[in-house]
């Protein structure tokens, strides 16, 4: 059984949306991924509503299980994130409205997820998600691959479906996971070990 993952790289210009099926085993399979664009010379209401709408169309198309979207962070270019924040606003109200939880994930953790490297370079993140999801080409352009990333990302960080809450990712046999996926999971039980209670002895 398959979980359907929604993801979201948010843009105002150019907004990516990659959608995939992920299985228990944490294969992946692409459903669809596109970029929403919208003119500069819109008014910003109209760009809005153009990508609102077509988030939302996506969304009733595809009927994903869950939804994700890139964590707006600092910038040094103010109108850049203010028009990232202000369509991940859009594309969580039409989440919302759903009844989907929304998963949110940085940069660093999709690239982790994804290549293992938190620090990645997007070639990086294309050619590993173009190996994930056996594809013939890289997903073009970046913010299409980066919605697809976030989705893969959310799928491995979030038990979603019957059987996941959406807590924390759970472990899984070394043997279904790829490169990055057992890198991530290394990170992962390190990170656990280097914080676990100690005992104090006498």
């Amino acid at each position: 059984m398959s979980v359907r993952v929604f993801g979201i790289d948010p843009g105002l210009t150019r907004c990516g949306v990659g959608i995939v099926d992920v299985a228990a085993n944490r294969t992946a399979k692409l459903v669809h991924v596109s970029v929403i664009r919208t003119a500069p010379e819109l008014p910003l209401e109209q760009r809005l509503l153009a990508i609102g709408t077509g988030i939302e169309e996506l969304l009733d198309e595809y009927e994903p299980a869950a939804f994700a979207i890139e964590r707006v962070f600092a910038q040094h270019n103010l109108r850049t994130v203010m028009g990232t924040a202000q369509i991940s606003g859009v594309a969580m109200h039409a989440a919302a409205k759903r009844r989907l939880a929304v998963g949110l994930h940085t940069p660093s953790e999709v690239k982790a997820a994804i290549t293992g490297y938190g620090a990645a370079e997007k070639k990086q993140v294309q050619v590993m998600v173009a190996r994930i999801l056996g594809l013939a080409d890289l997903p073009k352009p970046a913010d299409a691959a980066d919605a697809l990333a976030i989705a893969i990302c959310h799928a491995w960080r979030t038990p979603v479906g019957p059987e996941g809450s959406g807590g924390e990712a759970t472990d899984a046999p070394s043997s279904r996971l790829t490169p990055a996926q057992q890198a991530w999971h290394a990170a992962e039980r390190s990170t656990r070990a280097s914080v676990a209670p100690r005992r104090l002895t006498k």
